[in-house]
C-alpha cells in the first residue's frame, strides 16, 4: 500500500477557516490529510484498515475506541465494495483520511462510474448490506456520508464523523 500522506501540509477541505486570515488558529498537531493507494484486491481490505488505524494512533488523533471501531468498519466496507464491484474498471483504489479539529473523514475512491445506493438486502442474502451499515454507523456517531463523482469519471464514497461521539436514539 503506497502512502502519499501529506501529513501536516494542506488542511482538510471544508474546514471553514481561512489560512490567509491571521486570526485563524494554527492547526492542531493531528490535523491533516493523508492518502493511501492500493490495488483493488482482497488483501487491500485489511491493509487499508490497519493503515487507517495506525495513522490515527501515530498522529495522536483524539479518537475513542468506539469511534475507531466505527471508522475501521466503514473503511472495510468501502474498500470491500471497491474491490468487489469496481476492480474491473479500476485496478487501483485510494483511501483518504482527513482530520480536522473536531472531525475525521474517511473516503474510498475508485475509477468506476457506477454510483451505488444503499439497498435493502433480502434476509436470505449474505451480502448487500455494506452501504446500509456504513450509513447506520455514520448516523449513530452523529456524522454524515455521501457518494460523489470525481472529475475523472469515477466516484468517491466518504463518511465524516465527529471526534466527540454523539449517540442518536
Amino acid at each position: 500500500m503506497d502512502d502519499h500522506g501529506r501529513g501536516s501540509g494542506p488542511r482538510p477541505p471544508d474546514s471553514g477557516e481561512d489560512p490567509l486570515d491571521p486570526g485563524t488558529p494554527d492547526p492542531l498537531p493531528y490535523e491533516g490529510v493523508w492518502r493511501f493507494t492500493a490495488p483493488a484486491v482482497d488483501a487491500s481490505v485489511p491493509q487499508a484498515r490497519h493503515a487507517v488505524r495506525d495513522l490515527l494512533y501515530r498522529q495522536g488523533v483524539p479518537v475513542s475506541d468506539d469511534l475507531v471501531h466505527g471508522l475501521l468498519l466503514i473503511v472495510s466496507e468501502l474498500v470491500t465494495n471497491a474491490v468487489r464491484h469496481a476492480a474491473l474498471l479500476s485496478p487501483l483504489l485510494a483511501v483518504e483520511v482527513a482530520v480536522g479539529a473536531e472531525w475525521v473523514r474517511v473516503s474510498v475512491e475508485d475509477n468506476h462510474p457506477y454510483r451505488p445506493t444503499a439497498l435493502e438486502a433480502a434476509h436470505s442474502e449474505t451480502g448487500g448490506r455494506g452501504l446500509l451499515l456504513v450509513r447506520e454507523v455514520t448516523r449513530e456517531a452523529g456524522g454524515v456520508c455521501d457518494v460523489e463523482h470525481t472529475s475523472s469519471g469515477g466516484k468517491v464514497i466518504w463518511a465524516a464523523l465527529p471526534l466527540k461521539s454523539v449517540r442518536v436514539s
